[in-house]
């Protein structure tokens, strides 16, 4: 059986990148697994935009491996990303991956992302821009602010994680059935990194005559019904370099200062507050 990638990504006023965006894609193929090359499938979830954009992905509706919806004003990020995780999930996606639509990250990572998935080593992982891979040098500032952020977060998570607001992050399907979105915008980067530090997975104690108990997956489970959940365990989490081309405010990045206060209190509202 074909294991399914659903790529979810929101899209803001891209005209001009969307349909190079998905391009990209198509001059990528899906990372292979044992079994073969994945099924990819793309959630495309146009926010509102006040440009062309829902022109341009009018011309991407007939493709069986895209899905594009439509909301009717801008909500945000967060809100997209809510959409297309809500939608994957009902079309029984296995495997998820969120990336953005601008052209600032490469889906030649996504083999590196998925290889700690794939293999069982990993619930969730996480990229960054910070661990060696070649990026685009911009504003000074803004590294001394998410260096700032990151390490808020992780004192509060007790992840030791070099790039919270990364937007590459993927994770298995039990991660996704449990995952809830509530932040609109870009609050949603602390606050995934929040949920994903503090959720737990059930393990699966299977009888063994003689020998003791052998633990399993949830996944693992579905073959084997006798079998009975003993505990929960926190999420496995690793973290993969990924290549970065950033945009400057002239070529259309969207993020401000005041995004970065917002995380900061997002940081404390979903490990502190709830």
């Amino acid at each position: 059986m074909s294991v399914v990638l659903a790529v979810l990504i929101p899209v803001y006023n891209e005209e001009r990148l969307i349909e190079r965006a998905v391009a990209r894609f198509d001059a990528c193929p899906p990372p292979l697994t044992p079994e073969g090359e994945l099924t990819r499938k793309l959630y495309l979830v146009d926010d509102g935009s006040t440009d062309l954009t829902a022109a341009a992905m009018e011309t991407l509706k007939g493709r069986p491996d895209v899905v594009c919806i439509r909301h009717d004003r801008n909500r945000g990020k967060g809100a997209a990303l809510r959409t297309a995780l809500g939608a994957a999930v009902l079309d029984g996606a296995d495997l998820f991956i969120v990336h953005d639509a601008d052209l600032e990250y490469d889906p030649a990572d996504h083999a590196a992302m998925l290889g700690p998935l794939l293999d069982g080593r990993a619930d969730a992982v996480i990229g960054s821009r910070f661990l060696g891979s070649a990026h685009r040098v911009l504003y000074y500032w803004h590294s001394v602010a998410n260096r700032f952020i990151t390490a808020a977060s992780n004192m509060l998570t007790n992840l030791n994680l070099s790039d919270i607001e990364c937007c590459l992050k993927a994770f298995t399907r039990p991660v996704a059935e449990r995952l809830t979105i509530q932040e609109d915008r870009f609050g949603v980067e602390p606050e995934l990194v929040s949920k994903l530090a503090g959720m737990k997975l059930p393990e699966i104690v299977v009888p063994r005559a003689g020998i003791g108990t052998a633990v399993r997956s949830e996944a693992q489970t579905a073959a084997s019904p006798t079998a009975t959940a003993v505990k929960l365990r926190r999420l496995r989490v690793y973290e993969v370099a990924v290549s970065y081309a950033g945009r400057t405010y002239a070529e259309g990045k969207k993020i401000t200062w005041e995004d970065g206060f917002w995380a900061l209190w997002c940081i404390v509202k979903y490990n502190l507050m709830t």
